[in-house]
């Protein structure tokens, strides 16, 4: 019934060539959103490469530190006290990732979630690429009402039983991802595949690198994620960011300052949304992020000046949970 829900979503006789050979549907719970913040549960959904389930796996993490927001959750310091280190479980962890291509919901989050703690881990996941399955609802031009998991899963007719636990999530999301790759597959869809960079080395600081003097250490000059040179946007500017109003395809958004999330991070984010990532501020900048907008900065002044919207990192992560699409 749920191949039902989507445009020619039954298995095609030719399967595209260049498609992966297998995926590794992944959910993880952790305790913040932050860089230093820690997974508490794993679960990952081996898929083949038609999207079928081959088996499941899942794991609580001690994190060694607050659970967080248990609230949303459930995961309390009692549950959590006799669970493995991701140490003790990086392993298996990295055996159902070896080979396959990483899916999730907003997979920039959990991937990043996961090399760090197998950097702390003084490891490295087995994974190169990743696919977030809103970029891929996206590209179906899925008519959902938002790009939130529940919606996906109610496109689908897939039923969630138990939100924000990893392993429901991630039977969820493989439930949506099947008939999404097989819709993908018929109309001859390029899958859009980003490439996983792990890290390297770790070090347990939110201002990672950040010496007193205001210079850089070694850490932080050798970095993790070698600059590279982003993919133009395919979307048209359509102006400035409206308070109270979505994020939209094409906008220019430019940070400054420190953020919580790793800044190569955030920006992946933002260009998985649709957003142009500009390095500087100009009179065509649709909104700058900064968590410190009282700064002295140049970005700063220049937002003044043109009078360009501004936001901090947490208004900015909600936005991105709503970006509307392009015109057209």
């Amino acid at each position: 019934m749920l191949e039902d829900r989507a445009t020619a979503v039954s298995s095609p006789t030719q399967w595209p060539a260049a498609y992966p050979k297998g995926y590794a549907v992944v959910d993880v719970e952790t305790t913040g959103l932050a860089r230093d913040d820690r997974i508490i549960s794993a679960a990952v959904y081996r898929l083949d490469a038609r999207g079928e389930v081959e088996d499941h796996w899942y794991t609580l993490v001690n994190p060694e530190r607050d659970p967080g927001p248990v609230w949303i959750h459930g995961l309390t310091s009692d549950v959590l006290e006799g669970a493995p280190l991701f140490a003790e479980v990086a392993e298996e962890f990295a055996a159902r990732l070896d080979g396959r291509v990483l899916v999730a919901h907003n997979a920039v989050f959990d991937w990043q979630m996961i090399a760090r703690e197998y950097a702390r881990a003084a490891r490295e996941a087995p994974v190169r690429q990743r696919l977030c399955t809103i970029a891929l609802s996206k590209e179906l031009a899925l008519p959902l009402p938002n790009f939130k998991l529940e919606s996906l899963a109610a496109h689908f007719g897939v039923v969630q039983q138990r939100a924000h636990h990893a392993l429901d999530d991630a039977r969820v999301l493989a439930e949506a991802f099947r008939p999404s790759l097989r819709a993908a597959a018929s109309a001859g869809v390029r899958l859009p595949l980003l490439e996983c960079r792990p890290l390297t080395e770790w070090a347990d600081s939110p201002r990672i690198g950040r010496q007193a003097s205001g210079g850089y250490d070694s850490q932080r000059q050798s970095g993790w994620r070698p600059s590279r040179k982003r993919p133009a946007c395919p979307y048209p500017n359509p102006g400035r960011y409206e308070d109270g109003k979505p994020l939209k395809q094409g906008m220019r958004v430019a940070f400054s300052g420190d953020t919580s999330t790793e800044r190569e991070l955030l920006e992946d984010r933002a260009t998985e949304a649709g957003l142009h990532v500009a390095t500087s501020v100009s009179r065509l900048t649709s909104l700058l992020v900064t968590n410190d907008p009282g700064s002295g900065t140049s970005k700063v002044v220049k937002a003044r000046q043109f009078g360009t919207p501004v936001v901090d990192e947490a208004a900015f992560g909600q936005l991105l949970r709503d970006v509307e699409p392009a015109a057209g």
